[in-house]
């Protein structure tokens, strides 16, 4: 016989298992109501990788300092669905980053899309639709 208490018990317990899933795949450490513009991004490394591949690349501030960012994608699955490769992304190319930055400040974020240099966009699985007009800004360092 199951009692309210053993009910209450395993109700509760599912929910302290399941919160982490939920937790992982949200996009709450981003500011995704804003999109920052990163030109003349220099590709450093490309990870393609399960959960998520990264983009790390190089961007000089106002002051010509260089600050070294990544931004997180989709998982190849998801990205080779959308013309992504292994080999989209390879170390010197020179790009225009759009990523929802951290909410910290921090150099870090989940990329909206890439555009390469010869005009190629390369949207983010998950939030590569997002609309970047009238909500671009300077990064927050």
């Amino acid at each position: 016989m199951v009692t309210p208490k053993m009910r209450i018990a395993l109700v509760i317990s599912l929910l302290m298992v399941c919160a982490p899933l939920f937790a992982h795949h949200g996009s709450a450490t981003y500011d995704t109501q804003k999109v920052v513009v990163l030109k003349e991004a220099a590709i450093t490394k490309f990870i393609w990788a399960n959960p998520h591949s990264i983009a790390m690349f190089d961007v000089k501030d106002d002051k010509g300092s260089v600050i070294h960012w990544a931004a997180e994608a989709g998982s190849p699955s998801a990205l080779s669905l959308i013309g992504w490769t292994k080999n989209s992304l390879r170390p010197g190319d020179v790009v225009t980053v759009y990523t929802f930055q951290s909410k910290t400040g921090n150099p870090v974020g989940r990329l909206n899309k890439i555009v390469l240099s010869d005009g190629t966009t390369l949207r983010d699985s998950q939030l590569g639709d997002a609309d970047s007009k009238d909500k671009s800004e300077k990064p927050s360092y």
